[in-house]
């Protein structure tokens, strides 16, 4: 079973930041491309950055470009989104998505992820 596990999500205030965490549970990161993923209440599940095999290939949704990065460290076996800036509108549950793949690209599309972790949730604070 592929599991992708999150971490690192909590309450912060406006204009504060969070490093969210990915492994997949028995599996070497590097062999998947990776997101993440937020849904809001009432709302539906919608891209907030993606990253291919090797990490040299990001995708950001555009209301967090230029405050979050994903990235990805192969000895951790880990994928990281730092998040700065934040937001109330920040505020959701989020998702760390796998996709097993032998090709170097990214995946931008919820749909396109067969594995899914259990969510973390993430509220900032006006």
């Amino acid at each position: 079973q592929v599991q992708p596990v999150e971490s690192g999500g909590g309450l912060v205030q406006a204009g504060g930041s969070l490093r969210l965490s990915c492994t997949v549970s028995g599996r070497t990161v590097s062999n998947y491309a990776m997101g993440w993923f937020r849904q809001a209440p009432g709302k539906e599940r919608d891209l907030v950055a993606t990253i291919n095999r090797s990490g040299g290939t990001t995708t950001y949704a555009d209301s967090v470009k230029g405050r979050f990065t994903i990235s990805r460290d192969s000895a951790e076996n880990t994928v990281y989104l730092q998040m700065n800036s934040l937001r109330p509108e920040d505020t959701a549950v989020y998702y760390c998505a796998a996709r097993y793949t032998a090709l170097d690209v990214y995946y931008a599309r919820a749909a396109d992820y067969p594995y899914w972790g259990q969510g973390t949730q993430v509220t900032v604070s006006s």
